[in-house]
């Protein structure tokens, strides 16, 4: 080890410890470990026990920390690690809401679209080809109709609804619906229903929770407006048109949007209910790179001939919500990033102390030889050794509460936040990245204190000796 090393570490450490210190740490290492036990034992997302685990495990690194390093140094390595661990917590979180988002809407939507302005679309069987042959990623196509509807069940339940109607021989190609079925199976609209019998139709959860309807029951689905004459605008004789489904299955997406709203039935039924003939609304594509979907979706409506045509992927489909989810997501590590900052201001001052402090050990250093540049690195290793340590303990910190809050999250308020738990996301290059942002502020926290002890002269040090 070079000796400006030595030095610096000696500086950090002087190789006492305090046993009160040390009897604190290992108390609330106790805590800690009581907190994950209480979290193994007990029912999952237990509030006693995650506050007894990031605690102690917080406890643990300042009573650790200050049974070995100087009251100035802990604070300077606290700080960043609370910057560090306050930084990892939020990607995870936000990164953690980009996915369930992500994977809720692809859960329950394709991943290209092709709609038509014109109000007809019969030649949609041209269009699948078309698409089917465009790329070698492109999984399986179904054609859709997507309507607006009110649903009743007895004499109190009434809902506005999204009833799609969707192939059911090709819809587990391309949808990923039947992994959300909590009741029945989406196998079951493929039933050609018997003379007599109802067309099988599925629900979300909270919407036949708001109809107080289950498997079994039966539903009727009213067209609005249908009795309306647009030329004149004035009510047909006849009620507007309504028929009966019979329930067969309930799906659970976990993204309330969907959960409350919307509805599968076959694409037939809903072709006879609106009275279209054959002719659809459009027709979803499932690819098998997401992250390609907007490469294809130009090359499908190039294919096309563009417009009346027009082509969607998902991240277009959604770009508002994906957009907010970005900027809040940028906005947070900005703002938490001055977190690490002051953290950094904080270690200038330490270190401009300690520089003030070892006036005299300086000279006498620079009297036996040792260069200005030798003088600097010695303070750039307690600098770089304060941000490691605590990039390094607010790595841990923040993982280990990542993990405890994933194993055992809160439940959210779907209405609110449209998905029903917390999630948690940790992605490797995001920690790295956060560490490296870190150890760059701290090298440049160092730059400072470093210059003016090397500008320091034997002279001034050893003036009053």
């Amino acid at each position: 080890m070079r000796y400006e090393a030595r030095i610096g570490w000696r500086y950090l450490y002087g190789g006492k410890r305090d046993p009160a210190m040390l009897g604190m740490a290992a108390g609330s290492a106790l805590v800690t470990i009581l907190g994950l036990v209480v979290l193994t034992v007990g029912s999952p997302g237990n509030t006693a026990g995650v506050l007894a685990f990031i605690v102690g495990l917080i406890s643990t690194a300042v009573f650790g920390l200050l049974s070995v390093f100087s009251v100035f140094t802990s604070v300077s390595v606290l700080g960043v690690a609370l910057g560090v661990a306050a930084l990892s917590i939020v990607l995870a979180v936000t990164t953690g809401f980009q996915k369930q988002f992500r994977d809720k809407v692809l859960g329950v939507n394709a991943h290209v679209i092709v709609l038509k302005s014109q109000a007809t679309f019969a030649e949609y069987r041209d269009v699948m080809k078309t698409a089917q042959e465009i790329d070698p990623d492109v999984l399986a196509v179904q054609p859709f109709i997507f309507a607006e509807m009110l649903v009743t069940r007895g004499k109190g339940e009434l809902s506005g609804v999204a009833i799609k109607g969707i192939d059911p021989t090709l819809v587990r190609g391309v949808l990923d619906l039947e992994k959300h079925m909590i009741n029945g199976s989406v196998d079951t609209l493929a039933k050609v229903p018997a003379p007599g019998e109802l067309p099988p139709i599925i629900m979300g959860k909270e919407l036949a929770h708001k109809l107080k309807a289950k498997v079994g029951d039966d539903v009727t689905v009213v067209v609005p407006l249908s009795n309306i004459d647009f030329d004149t605008w004035r009510a047909k004789s006849s009620a507007p048109r309504t028929r009966k489904f019979h329930v067969t299955g309930i799906f659970y997406s976990g993204f309330d949007e969907y959960d409350r709203r919307l509805m599968y039935t076959s694409l037939g039924h809903i072709q006879d209910l609106v009275g279209r003939g054959d002719q659809v609304m459009g027709v979803e594509l499932k690819v098998k790179d997401v992250d390609r979907a907007e490469d294809i979706s130009e090359k499908l409506e190039k294919a096309l001939g563009g417009p009346p045509y027009q082509v969607q992927d998902w991240y277009e489909l959604n770009h508002n919500l994906f957009t907010a989810l970005n900027l809040q997501k940028l906005a947070l590590v900005i703002i938490l990033t001055l977190i690490i900052v002051v953290a950094a201001v904080n270690m200038v001052s330490a270190l401009t102390m300690m520089v003030t402090d070892k006036t005299r050990e300086i000279a006498i250093l620079k009297s036996m030889g040792g260069t200005s540049g030798s003088v600097a690195q010695v303070f750039q290793v307690v600098g770089l050794a304060i941000g490691g340590v605590g990039t390094l303990i607010g790595v841990a910190v923040g993982l280990a509460i990542c993990y405890v809050v994933s194993e055992y999250g809160y439940h959210l308020d779907p209405k609110v936040y449209l998905i029903d738990k917390l999630p948690i996301e940790v992605r490797p290059l995001e920690v790295l990245l956060v560490a490296g942002i870190t150890m760059v502020i701290s090298i440049f926290a160092t730059v400072v204190p470093a210059s003016t002890a090397s500008g320091l002269r034997p002279v001034e040090g050893l003036r009053y000796d």
